[in-house]
């Protein structure tokens, strides 16, 4: 067989249905033909109903040390309308009840309570039980400081004093190494709008990636899954948007197994990977080139100006992505139409409405990396720890 250069590549003719086909060795053509319904297996946030872990602490369940909770309004009022939340506590789970003995996190890793009883084994052997119901997750929501939950800011604690503030959770700990992708958060870092937009963006991500994968697929089925994320890979991880490209244009000749795990790996990379506004300025401008010829000066000026004041700071992002869905509407450009980057999640969720202003840095870089790095949240990285003199308040097991 002559060794050609695989990729997916894409072209519009007139509008209607998104067709997939195969041409000559290994490269793969999507193409816009007769009117009709998308065939890309097209699926709207809203009919994706992701699983998410949660502290129970945050649904308002009294498993806190002190027999109270810690119930959150996003967690439970906004969010639960749209995922199925599994609820966990580590502590009463082990059988430690509430109220409790207080925990703390020791240097040496381990969760030991107030009268020095260690609770590390037990707390490992249930990340273990619950390891296999915890894999099909898209995200898990923990409760900040927790020595059990906690991700970024636990107080650890060595010879009687806290020698630091960022800390992990020996449960956490456990359940993001059996799958470093999850995508992750603590209750207290959602509140800042864009981490809580990248989060809902990467758990949605997820969620349709394990509804394609989830039972028997075909590699149609990907290749329309790729052609409907090219722009929201694209505007995460250029990299690694076109080495999925370039794995779906060869995946005849691979075994599905194979071709799924490195799928998945490279989807959850790409999507772990921050959106600066520079890369969503281009996402858009793509975007706009794929209904440019259907408009006249007046619309194409007013789509152009839009995006270049959303990379001034002076609108939210959901202004130019707004008049971009209507004018791919009603362009019946239905492959720009059937992009995931116009609509990551459900719209009722009030996401990409903040306005960063002029001055505001854009945010970048590799979510997965905040795990264990302490810089800024507006980055999306772990917050910086507070100095060990001033860290005496705090979430405890």
């Amino acid at each position: 067989m002559a060794a050609m250069k695989p990729e997916v590549s894409v072209s519009e003719t007139p509008p209607g249905e998104v067709s997939v086909s195969e041409t000559p060795p290994g490269e793969v053509s999507i193409s816009e033909t007769a009117p009709g319904e998308v065939s890309v297996g097209e699926t709207a946030p809203g009919e994706v109903r992701p699983r998410l872990g949660v502290s129970s602490c945050l649904l308002g369940q009294p498993v806190r040390f002190n027999g109270g909770h810690s119930r959150n309004r996003f967690v439970s009022d906004v969010l639960a309308g749209y995922v199925e939340w599994v609820a966990v506590c580590p502590e009463v789970e082990i059988g430690l009840g509430a109220p409790r003995e207080s925990l703390h996190l020791t240097s040496e890793g381990q969760l030991v309570s107030t009268s020095g009883q260690d609770h590390t084994a037990a707390v490992t052997a249930l990340a273990q039980r619950r390891r296999t119901e915890l894999a099909g997750l898209a995200g898990y929501v923990v409760k900040s400081r927790s020595p059990s939950c906690g991700l970024y800011s636990v107080r650890v604690h060595a010879g009687g004093q806290i020698v630091t503030g960022n800390g992990r959770g020996v449960f956490a700990e456990r359940v993001l190494a059996a799958d470093p992708l999850l995508p992750a958060e603590e209750e207290g870092r959602l509140n800042d709008p864009l981490l809580r937009e990248a989060f809902v963006e990467q758990v949605w991500a997820r969620a349709r990636l394990h509804q394609l994968f989830g039972g028997p697929w075909r590699l149609r089925d990907l290749i329309g899954f790729h052609a409907r994320h090219k722009l929201q890979l694209m505007a995460h991880d250029p990299v690694r948007a076109h080495q999925a490209g370039h794995l779906v244009a060869v995946a005849h000749a691979r075994p599905d197994g194979q071709v799924r795990a490195e799928y998945a790996a490279l989807f959850g990379a790409a999507l772990a990977r921050r959106v600066s506004r520079a890369r969503h300025c281009n996402a858009m401008h793509h975007a706009f080139g794929l209904v440019s010829d259907h408009l006249d000066d007046t619309r194409r000026h007013d789509i152009l100006a839009t995006i270049e004041a959303y990379r001034r700071g002076e609108v939210p992002l959901s202004v130019p992505v707004t008049l971009l869905r209507h004018h791919a509407e009603g362009c019946s450009a239905v492959y720009l139409a059937a992009q995931t980057y116009l609509d990551p999640f459900p719209a009722g969720l009030g996401l990409r409405n903040h306005a960063p202003g002029p001055s505001a840095p854009s945010a970048s870089g590799k979510s997965g990396q905040s795990r264990q790095s302490g810089r800024s949240r507006q980055s999306g990285r772990a917050p910086a720890p507070k100095a060990a003199a001033n860290a005496t308040k705090g979430a405890r097991g």
